[in-house]
């Protein structure tokens, strides 16, 4: 065994709990002090001119209250800082409301969006959030505090973000069913 490693030491260690692209949270940027964002990810795009090559920006930000209301948004700029300031005012446009049950989702749903499909599914007390980057910021944001989701297409971060929400957007509580129903909540759980 190498020297160093038995503790734990070895290379990568002490970065091994920072995981990226889902814990960067700054609530100055947004202006509303409820709405947090999370950074998904950045990609730097060169378009190739006569004079050399130019670079821009573009991030996608996913922003939410961590109470049910979540949105998601791409930003484009020459700058990182702009390109994300922008991604969060197109976030902030279109937020969806999530129907959280106990800190949970209220039923198991799939959904697809170009290459990528992603499934959700509800989890009991304690279990915490069980999914991959660009899941993990959509269901954090969301306020989602035990679930278990699995990525099982492209890993694309912006077709899971999309793939994530369109899961998100057809999930459907008991009172919403009873209403559409025109039954009691009991009747829908006794069939």
């Amino acid at each position: 065994m190498n020297q160093g490693q038995g503790q734990g030491q070895g290379q990568g260690q002490g970065k091994r709990n920072q995981r990226p692209g889902g814990r960067r949270e700054q609530q100055s940027r947004t202006g509303d002090p409820d709405l947090k964002e999370r950074l998904v990810g950045i990609n730097r795009v060169a378009k190739t001119t006569k004079g050399g090559r130019t670079f821009s920006f573009s991030a996608i930000v996913v922003v939410g209250d961590e109470k049910g209301k979540v949105g998601h948004g791409l930003g484009k700029s020459r700058e990182v800082a702009t390109a994300i300031q922008k991604g969060i005012e197109t976030g902030k446009k279109d937020m969806i409301t999530v129907p959280v049950i106990n800190g949970t989702i209220p039923h198991r749903q799939e959904a697809k969006y170009a290459g990528a499909h992603v499934l959700i599914r509800p989890a009991s007390a304690g279990t915490g959030v069980i999914a991959g980057g660009a899941m993990r910021a959509v269901l954090e944001s969301a306020g989602i505090k035990n679930v278990l989701a699995k990525s099982l297409g492209s890993s694309n971060p912006h077709n899971v973000v999309k793939a994530t929400f369109n899961a998100l957007r057809e999930l459907r509580d008991a009172k919403t069913i009873a209403n559409a129903r025109g039954i009691s909540v009991s009747k829908v759980f006794q069939g």
